[in-house]
């Protein structure tokens, strides 16, 4: 069903002249290659505003294709997935379905995963466990699967919350549901191909690797990290990785760098790197001193992590981090929280409070080349950027900057 409601915009002059087609998308969750990172040159450091408008309720983070921003949100009783010209924003289309989902915590009740976008289609995850495919040049359902009502799938304490993963034919989440835990779909159809594991979703979204030449998909469940061949499901291992306390969550994508991959939760659970050699693991450190993500993911570059310490609530450090050994090189402490992307060799670090910060990945200590205000309020999702254009939400509005 289709809805039609306005949208109120600001266009800059430069988006009405029209700006240069983007140089790479960012079409999921963590950018094109799931780690945070956005190829192309350094970003420039003033951040021109394209258009602002008002939005739906929702965690869930912008993605950038086809010259589209594609947001995924909640508006009164319908989540809605809606593309904008990314000049302009304008919408292009609509699609929305309703939802009953309540936050059993009064936090906000719209959805928590990003869209993915591939092989024009797009996938979304909604906060009561709906997985849509849609045309994404129309906006035309496709298919869907209520996976709540398929698998049993637990509310948890947040609802669904990871980003669909397409990884050759298939589309695959930690559905977490009492009949099955991981589920392949077919990304045409939407018929199940292959379940895995009977563990609980996490808020963590999958990824992928090719390690010893064998493709690799990498759960962080709320058990702990699973290990699987994506095409059939085999698990090839499960390192168990979980807070003590119940009242607890992983939330924060593996890190994949060659052979090793780095996992990480907060909860005084901490942080542990594996170097996966076929279907085995060994531990090479762990601690929870080092580098505790709480909701946010860190980047990697040139042997260092950059990310956020810490819980939300009780001030984040940002810091980086030795990736081999665990090694703090330097931190910056009473942060706030935040999350990191990595441009070339330029972090943008955008705060939780709105402000966006531009700094060069260095392992001597934190020198910050410029900073300004884009939204205020808090900012909890995920950006998107894209050939030069920075797009993120806060908790009503919408806005896309040029960085010059």
């Amino acid at each position: 069903m289709y809805k039609t409601y306005t949208f109120h915009y600001k266009v800059s002059l430069l988006a009405l002249a029209g700006i240069a087609a983007f140089a790479a998308d960012w079409p999921q969750f963590l950018g094109p290659t799931r780690d945070g990172i956005a190829p192309g040159p350094r970003p420039g450091t003033k951040a021109e505003l394209l258009w602002k408008q008002d939005v739906g309720r929702g965690f869930a983070g912008p993605v950038i294709a086809d010259g589209h921003v594609i947001l995924f949100e909640r508006v009164k009783d319908r989540e809605t997935i809606v593309a904008l010209d990314v000049n302009t924003g304008q919408r292009v289309w609509m699609f929305d379905y309703d939802t009953k989902y309540q936050d059993d915590f009064g936090f906000d009740d719209g959805p928590r995963s990003a869209p993915t976008v591939s092989g024009g289609k797009i996938y979304t995850f909604g906060a009561e466990g709906m997985l849509t495919c849609l045309n994404a040049a129309s906006g035309k359902k496709i298919w869907n699967v209520d996976t709540h009502t398929k698998y049993g799938f637990r509310k948890g304490w947040f609802g669904a919350a990871g980003a669909p993963l397409v990884e050759g034919n298939l589309v695959i989440l930690n559905v977490g549901g009492t009949s099955a835990g991981i589920v392949a779909f077919d990304r045409e159809t939407g018929k199940q191909v292959w379940t895995a594991t009977q563990d609980e979703a996490s808020y963590s979204s999958g990824t992928v690797a090719t390690i010893g030449g064998e493709r690799h998909g990498l759960f962080l469940t709320r058990a702990g990290l699973v290990d699987l061949e994506p095409a059939t499901g085999k698990v090839r291992f499960q390192f168990p990785w979980r807070s003590r306390n119940d009242a607890s969550v992983n939330a924060a994508t593996p890190i994949v760098v060659d052979d090793l991959v780095f996992i990480s939760s907060s909860y005084r659970t901490g942080a542990a790197l594996l170097k996966i050699t076929g279907s085995k693991y060994e531990k090479l450190w762990s601690n929870d001193e080092s580098m505790s993500n709480h909701y946010s993911t860190s980047v990697y570059k040139d042997g260092y992590l950059y990310g956020f310490h810490g819980r939300q609530e009780s001030g984040q450090v940002l810091r980086c981090v030795e990736f081999r050994t665990g090694k703090v090189k330097w931190s910056e402490e009473d942060f706030g929280a935040g999350t990191v992307t990595l441009v070339g060799d330029e972090l943008l670090i955008l705060r939780e409070n709105g402000e966006l910060i531009w700094a060069p990945a260095a392992s001597k200590a934190l020198n910050i080349a410029a900073r300004t205000p884009l939204l205020p309020g808090i900012v909890r999702a995920y950006p998107a950027y894209a050939g030069g254009v920075f797009c993120t939400r806060n908790e009503k509005s919408l806005g896309c900057w040029r960085l010059r």
